[in-house]
């Protein structure tokens, strides 16, 4: 009798301490559906009441950004809300770990920090993440095809926000959406945006809120697909979400482990630099592969995704080739498909080619790169450029975290392009089945890191 009862009293003692864990599990309403207690104002003048129980933010006419607080800072948390934007022009977010500077803005103050974009217009970009008042975009949807679809019009959206150490995760109507690894913030108020207004015309449109709760204990992460991008900004580094799906450092930050000149089959002696987890190549006053030349990987490639992250000195040049055979014995540097690398200000070669064809992340001498100045980091900053290559060849380029332009390789329009460029001449230009991929040296100086690829099958 006595060995029966011990599995059961094993057994019970577990149970209890399942619901126990189960119960500490709770959530916390940050709005009580009848006030604005414990929510404060800040920025401009929008009108922020209580109607039906949800909070309505209403625009208005020649005032800042403003912003509906929370009067308590939140670290780890997970985050739910429902919002509706009855119209397509308004523009709002939830601002999440964020903080207010009093002295900016002329005195006004400003706001800044992480924010759930909230976008009801056809770019389709809600859950995507923004740094406001900071650095911008840094999760812009364009990364996230499949989320895009998952905004409801007209409609209340079901809104999550995860935020566990340096990791923040979002989702709408229950479709993850962004993945962003940074330490900017670690902890900040929660705010709801009403977006400043360029039209007199546009003043009296509402945004609303709901069901507005947290959870800032007992927090375990959730699951998110394989296919979903991380914008990872700790340099030269992988999460453990991005081991397990597939995901390889191409530079360790201090070796060229995994490289080699174009030329020679060792890292060459002179003409680039490795060092504060870069990987440099130097100036040679703009001398085409006259230093240490072209480098490239060990390894061949098909079918692969391959994000890596740019720095360019005043007036550089550079590239990232891909489908790199070295087969063609050219003079100065090999050849391959080129995301273009270059200071497009101040660099001669922007106003070359045809029609923009050769200016920062086009498709070399083929095809242009459709990008605004507003997701272009200066010289001296880091820029993010991605490479997608498909298995059935459809080929995209992005430039900090923006799509700028698509193709089919080997297609009829594809072969029309090369036909019209300088590669006219070379048989079957960029279809080889496999490749290497090539860091550029143009003469100029250029820093690359986080260099991480994903191959595809």
């Amino acid at each position: 009798m006595k060995n029966l009862l011990l599995p059961i009293a094993s057994f019970l003692l577990c149970f209890n301490s399942l619901s126990v864990n189960a119960q500490k599990v709770t959530w916390t309403k940050l709005f009580d559906g009848k006030t604005l207690q414990g929510w404060k104002q800040l920025g401009g003048n929008a009108k922020y009441t209580v109607e039906k129980g949800v909070i309505a933010g209403t625009t208005v006419a020649s005032t800042p950004n403003s912003f509906l607080v929370t009067e308590k800072e939140y670290g780890d948390f997970v985050l739910e809300l429902e919002v509706l934007i009855p119209d397509t022009v308004t523009n709002s977010g939830i601002q999440i770990r964020s903080h207010f500077n009093p002295d900016a803005n002329d005195g006004k103050g400003r706001v800044y920090g992480y924010q759930y974009e909230l976008d009801a217009s056809s770019r389709a970009w809600t859950a995507g993440i923004y740094d406001e008042g900071r650095r911008g975009w840094l999760y812009p949807l364009d990364l996230n095809s499949a989320a895009q679809k998952a905004y409801k019009r007209g409609a209340f959206n079901k809104v999550k926000v995860e935020c566990i150490g340096n990791t923040i995760k979002t989702w709408i109507n229950d479709v993850p959406a962004s993945y962003l690894v940074d330490d900017a913030d670690v902890k900040g108020f929660i705010a709801l945006q009403v977006h400043s207004i360029g039209k007199a015309a546009d003043a009296g449109k509402k945004i609303l809120w709901k069901n507005i709760r947290i959870q800032t204990a007992n927090l375990s992460p959730a699951p998110f697909p394989a296919h979903v991008f991380v914008v990872n900004n700790e340099p030269n580094t992988l999460t453990t979400f991005e081991k397990n799906n597939g995901w390889k450092l191409l530079f360790d930050g201090v070796s060229s482990k995994g490289w080699r000149g174009a030329k020679t089959l060792s890292f060459p002696e002179k003409g680039w630099k490795i060092a504060d987890g870069n990987i440099s190549v130097l100036s040679s006053q703009g001398q085409e592969s006259a230093n240490g030349g072209d480098i490239v990987t060990d390894d061949l490639y098909s079918a692969f995704d391959f994000s890596f992250e740019f720095k360019l000195s005043f007036g550089g040049n550079s590239g990232v080739k891909y489908f790199v055979t070295l087969s063609e014995n050219n003079v100065g540097s090999a050849l391959g498909l080129e995301y273009q690398v270059l200071d497009d200000k101040n660099h001669p070669d922007a106003k070359m080619g045809i029609a923009g064809n050769r200016t920062l992340s086009s498709l070399y001498d083929l095809m242009a790169a459709k990008k605004t100045d507003r997701f272009v980091k200066p010289v001296g900053e880091w820029n993010q450029g991605r490479i997608i290559v498909y298995p059935n060849n459809h080929v995209e380029h992005y430039l900090n975290g923006v799509k700028v332009l698509a193709y089919e390789r080997g297609s009829q329009a594809f072969r029309e392009l090369v036909a019209g460029s300088k590669f006219k001449n070379r048989p079957n230009f960029g279809e080889g089945k496999e490749g290497r991929l090539l860091l550029q040296d143009h003469g100029d100086e250029v820093s690359f890191r986080s260099l991480k690829i994903k191959v595809l099958k």
